[in-house]
């Protein structure tokens, strides 16, 4: 029993000393960092932008040591935010700093600049579809027309159109707002309309690091694929289906399973497309499960593309930048989910000025004979007015870097 007592006192014994040597470490590092020296310097502009893509390090102008993790700042909220980090000083002592930045939203509604509107006499449709209005924060910016004008009544009305963000950030054009009797208006043209043929897309832009195809859907009605494939058609993009206008059902295209399956049969590589009108994320994840239903069947080759592209009536979707390229980025993760790859259609004007930063691959649209589009993309269709042998109509062609 005396043995067993002393070997328990032994125990607490050593206990008692860790216990002391453990405080006694605690006191003395509390001791060094209350007493560390902490020499940290920011930047004079502590205003941080909303949604900018800034690190912490960007935030100190000198500091006495090394930071030990150099993490990304979450500015998606606006308002005084408070930053604490942890870095390593002089003294190589590990010391705890804190201080505050402001999110801000400085940034004015996006509007599309015109000079004048012309409309028929008694124009009874929505005028304000007439004009593109968003904003990088606010879901629903007040966009208005400022000043009178009549539908009834011809005349030349001078106004201003306005758009107002829930910061107070303001875009206004001055415009003219034109109204006219239907009978003034010449829609007859002698001029025979002209055509941008494949051949010569091919001459021009054809290499070795490019390939050259078509996209398709049903207005391409009955394609013959021997002959686009003999023309030297090497992809196509075929629309799988579309939504029918906002929270509408989701339908196949007409041609689209004539279309893939003799793409397929030809060996000419495909992707596909669908015309989406989503607002909310749950509705892209319902969007991609009925695309890959459609597409298991068959052979595809390209990314999955997201086309969103209704401009006219983008204030009905409430909808900020930020939060619309949220839906584009929930379309890449789940389509990535199937296994499948994803890219983003759209024209140059909204890539520049609506699509924030994207990682996704890019479809560009812009119809010139030499795009200024500066950032990067995978895949540019030049035109929508191509000629090509085994389809009637027109076309849309592309070019594949």
């Amino acid at each position: 029993m005396r043995r067993i007592n002393k070997i328990v006192l032994g125990i607490s014994s050593i206990l008692l000393l860790i216990g002391i040597v453990t405080l006694g470490i605690y006191l003395y590092n509390d001791y060094r960092v209350k007493h560390a020296i902490i020499k940290v310097e920011l930047i004079d502009d502590l205003d941080i932008e909303v949604y900018s893509d800034i690190k912490l390090k960007k935030l100190i102008k000198n500091i006495n040591g090394t930071i030990i993790k150099d993490e990304k700042i979450d500015t998606s909220k606006l308002g005084k935010k408070k930053i604490t980090f942890e870095y390593i000083n002089e003294e190589n002592i590990k010391v705890p700093y804190t201080f505050y930045i402001y999110v801000v939203d400085t940034t004015p509604p996006l509007i599309n600049y015109r000079d004048t509107l012309t409309l028929y006499k008694g124009y009874n449709g929505n005028i304000m579809n007439n004009f593109f209005c968003g904003d990088n924060y606010d879901d629903e910016p007040k966009c208005e027309i400022k000043g009178k004008y009549d539908v009834n009544t011809v005349g030349s009305y001078p106004v201003i159109f306005q758009a107002q963000d829930s910061e107070g950030n303001i875009s206004t054009n001055n415009l003219t707002i034109n109204i006219i009797e239907k009978e003034n208006i010449n829609i007859e043209s002698n001029s025979e309309p002209t055509y941008t043929y494949f051949n010569d897309i091919i001459n021009k832009h054809k290499t070795k690091d490019t390939k050259i195809g078509i996209d398709v859907s049903k207005w391409q009605e009955d394609i013959d694929f021997k002959k686009v494939k003999d023309a030297g058609v090497e992809f196509a993009y075929i629309r799988v289906g579309y939504q029918k206008e906002i929270d509408g059902k989701y339908l196949i295209d007409e041609k689209f399973k004539r279309n893939i399956e003799g793409f397929n049969k030809e060996n000419i590589k495909v992707g596909v497309y669908f015309y989406t009108y989503a607002s909310n994320k749950k509705e892209i994840k319902d969007q991609v499960k009925w695309i890959v239903k459609q597409i298991k069947d068959y052979k595809i080759d390209l990314p999955i593309v997201f086309d969103w592209e209704n401009w006219d009536k983008y204030r009905d979707f409430n909808l900020s930048f930020y939060h619309l390229n949220e839906l584009s980025k929930t379309f890449k993760e789940e389509v990535e989910k199937y296994k499948y790859k994803a890219m983003l259609y759209s024209s140059k004007y909204y890539l520049e000025n609506v699509w924030l930063k994207q990682n996704d691959p890019v479809w560009l649209a812009h119809y010139t004979e030499n795009t200024d589009y500066k950032g990067k993309y995978k895949i540019w269709q030049i035109c929508d007015d191509g000629k090509i042998d085994g389809i009637q109509g027109t076309v849309d062609i592309d070019i594949m870097y």
